[in-house]
């Protein structure tokens, strides 16, 4: 039953006409507890309750797969707006960014170009901006993209996936770069011949990139709400004598704040992935498709 909700809310997350019609209704689904609201002054409002309890955070303002330019100019225009908007409310945060909302999907040009305006605007608040890994067919791209920019770049890192085969290596040629890679599992349908399909497997990739990344010298921040992950690396950490400024655990908003708490309380460094926007929908159904036991919370939602 869990493979088959999992199918259903990942074809739902890429679904336009579903997506369309879901907001009509707003947030009333249960969407509210993974989204921090619409606009990103809710989204500030989240953060600046994030860190009164010690909590660091990521903005990621939803969106993906433009088909215009000028759509994608739009999506730039919310990332230059919540970089100036963490800058004035003085809060702890970065921000995450997906290259299919820049207009990857048209042309690399008109990404990049967004890309650099971001960047340059992070620069000058001094702050960070991570690159979102999407699905497997963006993956080579958005790799070549953040090399050609780190190079000149220092306030940018991405994301990799342990359970696509390639993330290994992917890691072990980034290294040079002493990179700040977000190691995730991964929320996206792929076929069997890119990414590991049973979950142990995966969890044991997701182990090998935290070591390997961890030796390499790179910052790793360590996003999983899988307490067997996270002790995992914190012994890895203290085993290679890793510094308390090369790495974080990062976890996503509304899901398993009971730990959340309790790493802070260790003395660990926490962020909080918070994302925010009207293009909720698909991010909300990938979220459904990774614990389909979330879905009797949205079902109680429905007939409150």
């Amino acid at each position: 039953m869990d493979a088959l909700l999992r199918t259903l809310f990942q074809s739902f997350a890429k679904s336009q006409s579903v997506g369309r019609m879901a907001r009509r209704y707003g947030l009333r689904f249960g969407a509210g507890r993974f989204v921090a609201g619409e606009t990103v002054e809710g989204a500030i409002q989240a953060v600046r309750a994030l860190n009164a309890t010690g909590r660091e955070a990521t903005l990621d303002h939803l969106g993906e797969f433009v088909s215009t330019e000028a759509e994608a100019e739009l999506s730039t225009r919310m990332c230059l707006k919540t970089l100036d908007a963490i800058a004035d409310a003085g809060v702890q945060a970065n921000l995450s960014l997906k290259l299919t909302s820049l207009g990857l999907g048209i042309s690399e040009e008109v990404c990049l170009r967004n890309l650099t305006a971001i960047l340059n605007r992070a620069r000058m608040h001094g702050l960070f901006v991570r690159i979102d890994m999407e699905d497997f067919a963006q993956c080579e791209k958005t790799i070549s993209i953040y090399k050609q920019l780190r190079e000149q770049i220092n306030n940018v890192g991405i994301v990799i996936q342990a359970y696509l085969y390639r993330s290994l290596d992917d890691i072990e040629a980034l290294k040079s770069l002493k990179p700040n890679l977000r190691l995730v599992k991964g929320a996206y349908k792929e076929s069997p011949k890119v990414a590991y399909p049973a979950k142990p497997d995966v969890d044991e990739n997701f182990k090998r990139l935290i070591s390997t990344h961890l030796k390499n010298g790179g910052y790793a921040a360590i996003a999983t709400h899988d307490a067997q992950i996270i002790d995992y690396a914190k012994q890895a950490i203290q085993e290679l004598r890793v510094p308390p400024d090369r790495y974080e655990f990062q976890m996503l908003f509304g899901i398993r704040e009971d730990l959340q708490h309790a790493l802070v309380r260790e003395g660990y460094k926490v962020r909080v992935y918070v994302p925010f926007g009207s293009d909720w929908f698909g991010y909300f159904m990938r979220r459904l498709a990774e614990r389909p036991a979330n879905v009797w919370f949205v079902l109680k939602n429905l007939f409150k």
